[in-house]
């Protein structure tokens, strides 16, 4: 009995040390795999010829209502509705860049989290998407928004993995071993 206990002991001290590298890498991957094009594609519907011109499509994605009261006419846009969907379709642009590249990844994770609630604030208080709730047995946004939440906690709290610019840095930060 105790030669099977040391086996599995074993075992999952194995695996313990290989979770270091594959749990964050693959939250990485899931990240691209599932969000990265999510995130790019509505970044893209934001601009209209530049990143600074916002388009008809942002004011009503962000602002649906105040879009809706001057019929989409971008014009009509006041400088914090500017500034807030400049800054939404850089961060739509850049942090899953980041998330992609393995840079500054538990910051860009943090964004992402802040980014995938405000998200969702929008979806429901512009938009009139049900929120619906947890342990009912249906996916809902709130089932779908914990689910990419927990992804972005992972990196968070286990960075990047082994495969990223942030581990490049962290070992030419590190000094040698004599």
């Amino acid at each position: 009995m105790h030669a099977l206990v040391s086996r599995y002991t074993t075992a999952l001290n194995s695996l313990d040390r290989m979770s270091d590298f594959m749990v964050p890498t693959l939250a990485r991957l899931t990240f691209v795999a599932v969000l990265l094009f999510y995130y790019w594609n509505s970044a893209m519907l934001k601009i209209d010829g530049s990143i600074f011109s916002a388009s008809a499509g942002a004011f009503g994605q962000i602002f649906p209502k105040a879009a809706e009261e001057v019929l989409w006419d971008v014009s009509q846009m006041n400088i914090f509705q500017r500034l807030v969907i400049f800054f939404g379709t850089v961060a739509e642009f850049v942090l899953p860049a980041l998330i992609l590249v393995g840079l500054l990844t538990r910051l860009a994770a943090l964004g992402m989290i802040g980014f995938i609630w405000v998200q969702t604030v929008v979806d429901i208080t512009g938009h009139g998407v049900k929120l619906g709730s947890l342990f009912d047995n249906t996916l809902t946004l709130v089932d779908q928004r914990v689910m990419w939440t927990f992804l972005m906690l992972v990196l968070v709290f286990k960075g990047a993995g082994a495969l990223s610019v942030d581990a490049l840095f962290r070992k030419r930060g590190e000094p040698a071993i004599a």
